[in-house]
């Protein structure tokens, strides 16, 4: 059995589905993430390995490097892993997605299909036909029913309008009548008798005097 054939899993000629086949993907980039920060470390301690050697021990800092140059290799190979991966899961998730989707609607189609498999467009015109037709015979009955019965309108519209004018000049007539006349003034009495003329009082101050001068005019003769 070839390599994928383990790593997905299943007999040689037997493809996976989209969906084992995405979970062996996301497994796969897990495992090369772990080690990809595991190389990242090591590259780390062979650094500082390297570095606190470069004036002490030239040889051991030399191979510190050259095991740092060898992760750094390997380091770049998960990369690209990594990536390819990454791009063939994107596009299995996508196949998945557009499978199902086609499925939904291959299924909507067929429940549509079976819908109208025991309807005929020819029947369904007839169906439609008769429905208008008891509309019609619907509103024919309602017009008849609404319409009075054994009450004949033979009535002359010249003579009504004729009637009706005679009302109007009627009460026409009948309002000027009641409209009252002008109001009509008291006369002016042209003679004022005497005894009708107000009489008006002359002061007590007044009357006092007119005695005492008669009472002077009396003395004085």
């Amino acid at each position: 059995m070839s390599f994928f054939g383990k790593l997905f899993g299943g007999k040689k000629d037997e493809a996976p589905t989209t969906g084992e086949a995405i979970q062996k993907l996301r497994e796969t980039e897990e495992m090369l993430l772990k080690k990809q920060d595991f190389l990242e470390k090591k590259i780390d301690e062979y650094m500082s390995v390297a570095r606190k050697n470069a004036s002490k021990n030239k040889r051991v800092a030399l191979q510190a490097l050259k095991k740092k140059k060898r992760l750094e290799k390997n380091l770049q190979q998960i990369d690209g892993t990594l990536t390819t991966i990454e791009l063939q899961r994107e596009a299995l998730e996508g196949a998945n997605t557009n499978t199902a989707v086609l499925t939904t609607m291959k299924n909507a189609a067929d429940a549509l299909k079976n819908a109208h498999k025991n309807l005929d467009i020819d029947n369904v015109h007839d169906i439609m036909d008769d429905i208008a037709e008891q509309h019609d015979i619907a509103n024919e009955i309602s017009n008849a029913i609404s319409n009075p019965v054994g009450f004949t309108d033979d009535l002359d519209e010249d003579e009504l309008n004729k009637e009706l004018e005679e009302l109007e000049t009627e009460e026409l007539e009948k309002g000027l009548i009641d409209v009252p006349g002008p109001t009509k003034l008291p006369a002016i009495p042209t003679d004022v008798e005497e005894e009708d003329k107000v009489k008006v009082k002359k002061p007590a101050k007044k009357l006092e005097d007119d005695d005492d001068m008669k009472e002077l005019e009396a003395w004085a003769s």
